[in-house]
């Protein structure tokens, strides 16, 4: 919990490529702190300055995905979208105060310069045009004054009292020759502006936090309250990598992922409401949130875990919200089948069969489609290991016989006991017996309760299939011949 102090957090993220899973819980973490206080605010501020790598597009992106986690315009808490690039001038008019009051100072070294002089020394800048006196001037970087002595401490939230000596830390660059700012120097000017007065970020940022706080107390500001986020990484306990995992927070969406699932899962990156209890809804997680209680150790992004997640929370879901969750893989321009082979009341009574068995959503094309196709999906694979010799053309040929008997009522109990009988009769049980038919009118091997899919189906179109896959086992058979 954050102390008596109105809480001011911020989330700035680059529009340089899609939304980071871990920029999604750092996200999260400031959303839970600000609002736990009445008047708490949650500042979104685009760094924008790369005009060479930022797009419009990004930018879009970021504000559709926090929305999309329930961090959106509109709400009392949020403030923003505010861009870095608007502050330019505070920027520059910083810059030059710091060099007025001797705080900073012009260097025309170039890093050649600085390597040659250092030799095999990797210590950073040596100083070397520290007193000089350089004005500004074309080639000339501005470089921040590091007062001698130190350390500076920095009391995280996460981690503890962290200590820098100054003398590991070089006068770093704050302005390039041009007068543009660097990061260091926009983003405390930025958090000064907006009043910032806790940072809640990843890890990776920690080596840049005492420069940071040197330049707010130069600035004249109390530096705000840290807390550095522990790495997450993946199942070889690597840092995630947009190259080599998958950590767009948009593939997820696509894929079928619940906001709220994934809202759950994230919030446990690192963190615990405490008990053995982890599926918990975002009302009951915010108020429970304590950032002095995340773990400074790194967190397992566990993507197995996040399905089962996800799992159940479609499984929470009542039958309509359901169907009304599916509508966008059942769309004409996304469905495979025809529009005119939707059939809605179809769809209806398969819904809760499928709602049991899905993990993600867009698994529910895979699960239904042999509905509205003129012909199933054939997986090869699945064909191959269900059509046996003894086995496929036996239990299809079988089926074939029982189900094209009229007086046979069309519901699954009573397919399901014919099927039964038929398999019985060739030494098989129910789980092998089935295969072949659950193939030849499927298409798969796994998928829904088979006889109340046949149900559904309908006669006509079972049988249809039984005979297009007889007629194939027979042909194949004619081929080898």
């Amino acid at each position: 919990m954050t102390d008596s102090k109105t809480v001011r957090v911020r989330f700035a993220p680059s529009p340089t490529g899609m939304f980071h899973v871990g920029g999604a819980r750092s996200a999260l973490f400031n959303w839970a702190l600000a609002r736990q206080q009445p008047g708490g605010r949650f500042v979104l501020r685009i760094e924008d300055t790369d005009a060479a790598r930022n797009k419009p597009e990004w930018t879009e992106g970021i504000i559709r995905a926090l929305a999309w986690l329930g961090i959106r315009e509109g709400d009392e808490h949020f403030e923003g979208p505010y861009f870095q690039s608007a502050y330019a001038d505070k920027h520059r008019e910083t810059a030059r105060r710091l060099y007025e009051e001797g705080r900073a100072y012009y260097c025309d070294c170039t890093r050649e310069q600085v390597q040659q002089r250092r030799g095999n020394e990797h210590l950073g800048y040596d100083g070397f045009c520290r007193d000089r006196g350089l004005e500004p001037g074309p080639g000339r970087a501005l470089r921040f004054r590091v007062p001698e002595g130190g350390p500076t401490v920095v009391d995280d939230r996460v981690r503890g009292r962290v200590e820098f000596e100054h003398s590991a830390i070089e006068d770093f660059v704050i302005a390039r020759a041009d007068g543009s700012p660097l990061f260091v120097l926009a983003n405390v000017v930025d958090d000064i502006e907006m009043g910032i007065n806790e940072v809640v970020r990843g890890e990776e940022h920690l080596s840049n936090t005492p420069k940071q706080q040197l330049l707010w107390e130069a600035l004249g500001h109390t530096p705000p309250v840290w807390a550095h986020l522990p790495v997450i990484v993946n199942e070889k306990r690597q840092k995630l990598s947009k190259r080599r995992d998958k950590v767009a927070l948009e593939s997820y969406q696509e894929e079928g992922y619940l906001p709220e699932a994934m809202v759950n899962y994230l919030m446990l990156l690192g963190w615990s409401p405490g008990g053995d209890r982890e599926i918990m809804p975002w009302s009951e997680m915010e108020p429970l949130f304590d950032v002095s209680k995340v773990n400074s150790s790194s967190a397992f992004f566990d993507e197995k875990k996040l399905r089962a997640f996800n799992g159940e929370y479609i499984r929470a879901l009542d039958l309509k919200e359901f169907i009304e969750r599916c509508r966008p893989w059942l769309a004409p321009d996304v469905a495979p089948w025809p529009a005119e082979g939707y059939d809605e009341v179809v769809f209806e009574r398969v819904a809760p069969l499928a709602q049991s068995r899905i993990a993600v959503l867009s698994e529910i094309i895979p699960n239904v489609d042999f509905l509205f196709l003129d012909q199933p999906v054939e997986d090869p694979q699945s064909w191959n290991k269900a059509m046996k010799p003894g086995v496929g053309r036996e239990m299809v040929t079988a089926a074939l016989t029982r189900y094209d008997d009229p007086d046979l009522p069309w519901r699954a109990a009573e397919l399901k006991a014919a099927l039964e009988e038929a398999g019985a009769e060739h030494g098989l049980k129910l789980g092998k017996a089935q295969a072949p038919v659950r193939v030849a009118v499927t298409g798969r091997t796994v998928g829904l309760p088979l006889f109340e899919s046949l149900e559904l189906l309908g006669r006509e179109r079972t049988l249809q299939r039984l005979r297009a896959a007889l007629a194939k086992l027979d042909a194949t058979q004619d081929a080898e011949a």
